[in-house]
């Protein structure tokens, strides 16, 4: 590693691109797959420029602040730290979302979930002028997404972590909806009990890893993210059963109750609803399931 420092401190004076490869190499030598993509990510954060700035500025060379700066989060990283909680930043629906080690790192398969949900209000659009609810908010990358597109809309997020709720209610006000956003801590439907039957969707992340898979998820992910928002108890269906239990008493009739689930679990979910009408899995571009959704009853005949 030493060597790999001293390869840096050489590179980085003569070039922004000499510290990109030279940071890579570190990375790729400590198992980074990403490496070279991490490396730059981690210098225009350093840089504070945007990708046509830094890209365009390849032949520049690198000061000795900016230089210590990068080895200091080359060596978080080659450590395993997620590079969005170094930086603090992820981005998501073209969205640039505050990340702490409180909140799960958005990912951009959960894009799906709030395309679908766009879908369903466009399609009800005079239902879906109203309230949506956000079990799990996290960093509040859904509920925040879906106050962007739907104007008229009333968020509510629900996380059972008060660290994390700060982190969304900071996105929230970043991307000017906060005003049109509830933000409440407890565990699941609890803390909205008072809301009734009056919300057109429900859309959740659960937690859906089984416990028995946990120890073998790379260590960024294992080492890093909150556990509890990652355990999905034995078989992963823990919440899932929890949700669909309680959503019917918190649904109007023809709304709809929206997941992010694993890929394959697409049937076992599928086959908690019950009472609701038949669920829909959708997959994502890789052609993993990664959505389901169902509806409480319809009042359209």
């Amino acid at each position: 590693m030493e060597s790999l420092t001293s390869a840096l401190q050489t590179a980085a004076s003569e070039s922004v691109r000499g510290a990109i490869h030279a940071g890579a190499e570190l990375l790729q030598k400590a198992g980074i797959v990403s490496a070279r993509l991490d490396a730059e990510v981690l210098l225009r954060h350093v840089l504070g420029v945007e990708k046509a700035e830094f890209y365009l500025g390849f032949d520049v060379g690198l000061d000795a602040t900016a230089e210590r700066e990068f080895q200091k989060l080359l060596l978080r990283r080659a450590g395993r730290e997620p590079v969005a909680y170094i930086t603090g930043h992820k981005e998501f629906w073209s969205l640039d979302f505050v990340v702490t080690p409180a909140v799960l790192i958005p990912r951009p398969e959960t894009e799906l979930l709030v395309e679908q949900a766009l879908k369903l209000a466009m399609r009800h659009s005079r239902r879906y002028a109203s309230k949506i609810l956000d079990l799990g908010t996290g960093s509040g990358a859904i509920a925040v997404s879906l106050a962007q597109e739907l104007p008229q809309a009333r968020l509510c997020a629900v996380d059972i972590s008060a660290a994390a709720l700060e982190v969304a209610r900071l996105n929230a006000r970043r991307h000017g909806v906060e005003e049109r956003m509830e933000f409440f801590c407890g565990d699941l439907f609890e803390p909205v009990a008072e809301e009734g039957e009056g919300f057109d969707l429900i859309v959740a992340n659960p937690p859906y890893i089984r416990s028995g898979d946990l120890a073998a998820l790379a260590p960024e992910i294992r080492h890093w993210e909150p556990m509890a928002a990652l355990d999905g108890g034995a078989d992963g269906l823990l919440y899932y059963r929890k949700i669909v239990a309680e959503a019917g008493d918190y649904l109007k009739t023809g709304g709809t109750l929206l997941f992010e689930i694993g890929d394959g679990m697409g049937g076992p979910v599928r086959r908690l609803f019950g009472d609701y009408e038949p669920a829909e899995v959708y997959r994502d571009y890789a052609g993993k399931e990664r959505v389901v959704a169902a509806g409480k009853g319809s009042d359209d005949g």
